[in-house]
């Protein structure tokens, strides 16, 4: 495997471009009171708008990635970017984090120092973890093949195949959304390579449920639930799984579109009852994020996996991984199902945490929190983390 230094570069042109077309926005009306009823209000985009354009410290964006060992493997032609840095323990534990959607590798950077040496910020000194963060392919520096059928499974053969290029035949592993997606399905074919996996969306992916499954009241409630938000909040995954492409021309040539696109799930997938998502994210943090994707152009690669889903072999009847699982519960009720149906693909939990807060993004709203479910999940399976190895 062809592994090579990544420097972040930001090309002065592409910045006067994006700047040209922010002046440029041609703004809609919107409903007088509408607030966030009717999607992002007018008035937070255009502050948004405002800060990106005449705010944004592209500088200090960048050495914040360049802050940690970035490179690119060329994996089936593929590349791959990802950050890898080892901990401070003689023996630590590998970790592939796997970030969500839509969101980046970026978002997962907060998670370091309290994983690289958790006793530095009070966690269990005896431990410490080697951090693997992987851009998703289709997301951020990441390449995708230009193919029908690119699915999850396929993005887990590549971060397979990077692990082990790495020199690590076990480690564990922390997800959510397509992250956790990708990695659940990774536990399934590949369990031996796992010392275990914490996830925040222990619904994703789901096992194999129909109408002869008997179900206990909690899961049937849960399902439900998943159906109306399904139907409040689904709207985007039904045009992405659909009409991809039709999404992509004015997500691609507008970074206003995007960044209202991308900022919508970030509230409303965080804060939809304080109406106010600056409370949990800095302007900072949201505009990095939103940047990534307009510099990558890769918004349309990362929309094509909710089409290519149709293309996933997902959890049969009986299909289950033996990995020990490990799970954190946020505040987010469709991503808290009952335990019940969790141990239907994972019977071996061996965590089980509710925080009853935080939202679909917590790892760098609550980046402490994470770190320390992650770090005692691994703790309980082993006394020491060469036993783990």
């Amino acid at each position: 495997m062809n592994i090579q230094p990544f420097s972040f570069q930001i090309e002065s042109a592409a910045i006067d471009d994006l700047y040209r077309r922010l002046d440029m926005t041609r703004w809609p009306d919107e409903i007088p009171g509408g607030n966030w009823n009717y999607g992002i209000p007018l008035d937070f985009m255009k502050d948004m708008v405002a800060y990106w354009r005449h705010e944004f410290d592209w500088g200090a964006f960048r050495r914040s990635i360049q802050a940690y060992p970035n490179y690119i493997a060329q994996i089936d032609g593929i590349d791959i970017h990802f950050i890898h840095i080892k901990g401070s323990g003689e023996h630590s534990v590998p970790l592939l984090i796997a970030h969500g959607w839509p969101s980046s590798f970026y978002e997962m950077l907060e998670l370091i120092p309290y994983l690289m040496n958790p006793g530095q910020f009070g966690g269990h000194a005896e431990i410490s973890f080697d951090v693997v963060i992987p851009s998703i392919p289709g997301h951020g520096f990441s390449g995708i093949p230009l193919r029908p059928g690119f699915e999850d499974r396929q993005a887990g053969e590549l971060l397979m195949k990077l692990m082990t290029g790495l020199g690590y035949e076990r480690f564990g592993a922390h997800g959510y959304d397509i992250g956790a997606s990708i990695l659940g399905l990774m536990c399934l074919d590949h369990p031996d390579r796992f010392i275990g996996y914490h996830t925040t969306s222990p619904g994703n992916p789901s096992p194999y449920v129909d109408s002869s499954s008997s179900l206990s009241d909690e899961e049937t409630d849960f399902l439900e639930y998943q159906k109306q938000w399904g139907r409040e909040e689904g709207a985007y995954a039904h045009i992405l799984g659909t009409r991809p492409q039709t999404a992509a021309y004015g997500l691609h040539d507008s970074p206003v579109a995007l960044a209202a696109f991308i900022l919508e799930k970030w509230h409303y997938w965080t804060s939809p009852e304080d109406d106010n998502v600056l409370q949990h994210f800095s302007k900072e943090h949201l505009m990095a994020n939103v940047s990534i994707y307009w510099l990558t152009q890769s918004i349309n690669a990362s929309n094509r996996y909710y089409y290519e889903g149709k293309h996933t072999r997902w959890p049969g009847p009986e299909e289950f991984s033996p990995v020990p699982h490990g799970v954190t519960l946020t505040a987010q009720r469709n991503e808290r199902p009952p335990r019940t149906f969790v141990k239907r693909i994972f019977p071996n939990v061996i965590h089980w945490k509710d925080l009853n807060a935080g939202g679909h993004f917590i790892a760098a709203e609550q980046p402490s929190w994470i770190a320390e479910q992650i770090t005692a999940f691994f703790k309980q399976i082993c006394d020491t983390p060469q036993e783990a190895l």
